[in-house]
């Protein structure tokens, strides 16, 4: 529900740039305190999945686990991270996960996706939460 929030905050941003109008949901001004909590939202994910990808891929403690050499290799390693990340966890069938290395690493993963997606979140429903409601003017865009 709440990454529903993110992109309908980014879009009525985006399009009252477009018409150059204050944009607005529900009644409350969409101020540039929310848009950039909810770029840091949108960016949680593919900045935690790039880090663990990246840092398991050229440690030999990450690599010695692929058994497909290669793209396939690669896409195995940011597979578990992806999903770790956006979901329960999971990996390819041909990467040997069951390790030190990613049982921690998959883990700090599933739990830095989540938290700093949180954060900023409630800074957001915190922010709208403080406005008072502005009745609609023609400067806004609704």
């Amino acid at each position: 529900m709440y990454g529903i929030l993110v992109y309908v905050v980014l879009a009525v941003f985006i399009s009252g740039l477009m018409v150059g109008r204050t944009p607005e949901y529900v009644g409350k001004k969409i101020e540039a305190e929310d848009v950039k909590m909810a770029m840091l939202v949108a960016l949680v994910f593919p900045l935690v999945i790039l880090v663990f990808t990246g840092f398991s891929s050229v440690n030999g403690f990450g690599s010695s686990s692929i058994t497909n050499p290669g793209p396939h290799g690669f896409s195995q390693v940011f597979y578990a991270f992806v999903f770790g990340a956006a979901n329960n966890g999971s990996a390819f069938a041909g990467l040997n996960a069951n390790t030190l290395w990613y049982n921690t690493a998959v883990g700090f993963d599933m739990l830095t996706g989540r938290i700093l997606m949180i954060i900023p979140m409630l800074a957001i429903a915190g922010n709208l939460a403080d406005k008072k409601y502005a009745p609609p003017l023609l400067e806004l865009f609704p």
